[in-house]
């Protein structure tokens, strides 16, 4: 139960990608500026959000999550410090060597994956030192 605790949810939207771009689930996804969902909204116009849309909005969900996480305080928050920062080097890996993943979407996840890093870690720093009584 405790992996679950400490399980880097960032993760998620990277295998989404590899998922889709290498074919793992159907085929091949050539574009993530296809049109994933259109909506026709009261005011006449129509709202339509891509893949690459939808997995960055996936990811900012999952921050969310994962920014409510660095605020325990505990021995796995270490661990879970430790998992989010290789999901952010998997990220940076993959966005220098892989043509597939030289796209926006792409990109915007990466800075996504460092912020859960860099709050993360910023958190716990301030949790901690909160937690530090001095004694007279």
């Amino acid at each position: 139960m405790t992996f679950l605790k400490n399980f880097p949810l960032l993760i998620v939207p990277f295998i989404l990608y590899n998922f889709l771009s290498f074919g793992l689930i159907t085929k091949p996804i050539q574009s993530f500026q296809t049109e994933f969902l259109s909506i026709e909204m009261m005011s006449g116009s129509t709202f339509s959000i891509d893949i690459g849309n939808l997995l960055v909005t996936l990811a900012l969900i999952l921050l969310f999550i994962e920014i409510l996480k660095a605020t325990r305080t505990g021995k796995t928050t270490i661990i879970d410090h430790l998992l989010s920062t290789f999901v952010f080097i998997a990220y940076l890996i993959q966005f220098i060597i892989d043509p597939k993943a030289a796209t926006s979407s792409y990109f915007i996840c990466l800075v996504i994956a460092f912020l859960d890093v860099a709050a993360g870690y910023s958190i716990s720093i301030r949790v901690a030192a909160r937690d530090v009584t001095l004694e007279r």
